[in-house]
């Protein structure tokens, strides 16, 4: 039977924030790239929250813009409100949050998409992966397969599946065998996986009520509002083209009543019941599930957040649920400013499949598939910013091995972006991962404010970014160094007008002269503050100012942070064979063989993470390599 076939360099499966990422870096890279959706309607959709960034997602969307990625652009064209969490706190853990319209968000990624030379975008559902004996007695890819019996050769793969393999939405008794917002599953890709030998999981994610902006009472509620002065996400965007009204969130609480609710129909929660059998992610828990493991907790907060500017749903953030319909509409009514409220949309919880992360390379590759590689909540994270990011390294590295050349691989030490792909490679993942600050032991080095710096030759160095893009984080990096070497030669003297300031400021006076560097360290004093004792001080722009007061005031910490990745960088220096037997080394104990002998590490500092592999055991790998 004849059937329609097609050549291309690469082929992505699914297009949700993971899939575009990948796609668009392949083409970008000049390579023939064809991008499967289950419907084309649902690109970069926003299945569960509205937003994008939030506590070190945002630093994982600066980082993959300071690459030349995507998803920082676009919220910058879509967002209806932005705001800097943890202000009050130091710059290593500021992130930047936006509340986007899903409809716009989802509609200008699909534009870029298809204005992309060399993407081709196919609305198919891919059944099957085609692979062939390689010369390493693996199996290398060779293209995809649809339900329709088409075969479309690739020379390299790429998997971003999402939440839609073998997808079941619930709710109370009812299960619906659909992707999120009611969208068709893919039902078939997954037994082909299985027989290339791929273990897969099943975990879960939930998803809150939407609800009718109408219903609610917000004088009930405390308004939320975003930031006066706009910070965009993408290095890209000018900041005066953000500098636009903003439409406001709600907060409100749960109460004792709201939990009794819950805990009575606790047997009805499929939960609870059993009916629910994959692995939901620990911290993003549903409203069930809070009032179960924190009894003692009166109230649980409530973010009531607008889904776009030309509808009146209504996103419940903090409300995930599984719950039966009149349960979920009983609940909803007891919170302040919900009394009446009309459900659009009901809770659910949704099951899907995923695989294994172990499987894969550091470069998001699997291990006994060449070619084939896998990016997103397919690989058992959480969120669209790590699925984004994933995506984006598996479609770089994918370009790269097309070709020929060496892949990228980002270390700890580098970017959020390493530590997420790290952890999912090297570490057990029983349940969906998301992104944390407190993950990243190099944090204070790898904050969102420095990521052009710290990646844009990176990314100009992939073929993402252009030359313009480049010089301008040269040039900066230049007027930063000048304006520190500056501010450490400036001394100023004890006059009156320095010891009034100082006095003013409730800061030591001073003895004898310092230098301007000096007094930037001080808790209670900063850059900005110093500008009327500072008469020569150049006229630079608000980004540079920013870099330039948090090297001086953390610099002590930054040189710390900077000695103790030497060390973490000889280690991830001293490579591993893939294919060596680690029962030969006498010396190291039982569990370390059998772990080392199943995850191959690829450095000696990748075998330190291993969970099950002691620092002994590292001692022991570093002398028997040494010799």
């Amino acid at each position: 039977m004849a059937v329609l076939e097609e050549y291309y360099d690469i082929v992505v499966v699914g297009a949700g924030h993971a899939g575009c990422e990948a796609a668009l870096a392949c083409a970008r890279l000049g390579l023939e790239t064809i991008l499967f959706t289950i419907s084309v309607d649902s690109i970069a959709l926003m299945p569960c929250n509205p937003n994008i960034g939030g506590s070190s997602k945002g630093h994982l969307v600066r980082e993959l813009d300071a690459l030349g990625g995507e998803m920082g652009k676009n919220i910058d064209k879509t967002f209806i409100q932005s705001k800097m969490l943890n202000e009050s706190k130091g710059p290593a853990v500021h992130s930047l949050r936006a509340q986007a319209d899903k409809q716009k968000y989802s509609y200008e990624m699909r534009k870029t998409l298809e204005n992309t030379d060399k993407l081709t975008i196919r609305q198919a559902e891919v059944s099957e992966i085609v692979t062939e004996d390689d010369d390493n007695l693996n199996m290398k890819i060779i293209g995809v397969k649809t339900v329709s019996g088409a075969f479309y050769h690739a020379r390299a793969v790429v998997l971003a599946t999402g939440t839609y393999l073998n997808a079941r939405c619930i709710f109370g008794d009812v299960s619906n065998y659909t992707g999120p917002n009611g969208l068709q599953a893919a039902n078939h890709l997954t037994d082909s996986l299985r027989a290339h030998g791929i273990q897969m999981f099943r975990f879960k994610t939930g998803t809150p009520a939407r609800v009718d902006r109408r219903s609610l009472d917000f004088s009930k509620m405390e308004e939320q509002f975003g930031d006066e002065k706009i910070v965009p996400f993408s290095f890209s965007t000018d900041p005066k083209n953000v500098q636009k009204p903003q439409v406001s969130c709600w907060l409100t609480y749960t109460n004792e009543e709201t939990h009794k609710i819950i805990r009575e129909n606790l047997d009805r929660s499929p939960l609870f019941s059993g009916a629910i059998e994959g692995t939901g992610p620990r911290y993003c828990p549903s409203i069930e599930d809070k009032v179960v493991k924190f009894p003692d907790k009166e109230r649980h907060q409530i973010f009531v957040e607008p889904e776009g500017l030309y509808t009146n749903e209504m996103y419940l953030a903090g409300m995930s649920s599984s719950l039966p319909e009149d349960v979920q509409h009983a609940l909803y009514k007891t919170i302040p400013g919900l009394e009446h409220v009309k459900i659009v949309r009901n809770a659910y919880a949704i099951e899907y499949d995923c695989i294994n992360s172990l499987q894969l390379k550091p470069t998001l590759e699997f291990k006994k598939i060449s070619g084939l590689f896998s990016g997103g909540q397919f690989n058992g994270s959480s969120g669209y910013e790590e699925a984004a990011v994933q995506g984006f390294m598996a479609g770089v590295n994918a370009a790269m091995k097309v070709l020929g050349r060496e892949p990228y691989v980002l270390d700890r030490s580098q970017a959020y972006i390493g530590v997420l792909i790290d952890d999912l490679v090297t570490k057990e993942n029983t349940e969906p991962y998301r992104m944390m600050t407190s993950r990243a032991e190099y944090r204070l080095l790898l904050r969102q404010d420095n990521a052009d710096l710290r990646l844009r030759k990176i990314g100009y160095d992939i073929g993402l970014i252009s030359d313009r893009d480049y010089q301008k984080v040269v040039d900066k990096e230049k007027a930063v160094y000048d304006e520190i070497i500056r501010l450490k030669k400036t001394v100023i003297g004890v006059s009156s007008k320095v010891q009034d300031f100082l006095k003013e400021h409730n800061s030591t006076l001073l003895k004898s002269g310092t230098t301007l560097a000096e007094l930037i360290r001080r808790p209670e004093l900063d850059y900005f503050m110093l500008s009327e004792l500072d008469s020569e001080r150049p006229i630079l722009s608000e980004d540079i100012l920013e870099q330039v007061n948090i090297n001086i005031k953390y610099d002590g910490y930054i040189r710390r942070q900077e000695q103790q990745v030497e060390q973490f960088k000889k280690l991830e220096k001293k490579l591993l064979d893939v294919n060596y037997d680690y029962s030969k080394i006498k010396g190291l104990r039982i569990e370390a063989i059998q772990k080392l002998n199943k995850y191959k590490p690829a450095s000696i500092g990748q075998a330190s993470r291993i969970s099950g592999v002691s620092p002994a055991d590292i001692s022991v790998l570093l002398v028997h390599f040494q010799k």
